[in-house]
């Protein structure tokens, strides 16, 4: 079974992580996208990436603004398999251009 951070490790992810936030007991980023379907194809991206770890992020799109927020449910936290997928994320988001 995985492992929930403690707080000296969750410190450091977030350092090493700044565009996200702790958030009831989960890693949280929200992206503004340029368009509705730039989100869209973010989500596709992200949801690519989440099943080749076997580890799925909660997803929430409000237009244009997506909102991840990853924890390991079965831990009851944050792990490193969280912090892990956010890097992964951020590399995603750091791609991300306009649909056209």
């Amino acid at each position: 079974m995985a492992r929930i951070l403690d707080d000296t490790a969750l410190h450091e992810a977030m350092a090493a992580h700044p565009h996200w936030s702790v958030e009831d007991g989960a890693l949280q980023r929200s992206v503004q996208a340029p368009t509705f379907l730039d989100g869209i194809n973010l989500v596709v991206q992200v949801a690519r990436e989440a099943e080749e770890r076997n580890h799925h992020p909660d997803i929430d799109i409000r237009w244009t603004t997506v909102t991840l927020r990853c924890s390991t449910h079965s831990a009851g936290g944050i792990t490193a398999a969280d912090v892990e997928l956010a890097a992964a994320i951020d590399e995603l988001v750091d791609r991300l251009t306009p649909a056209g």
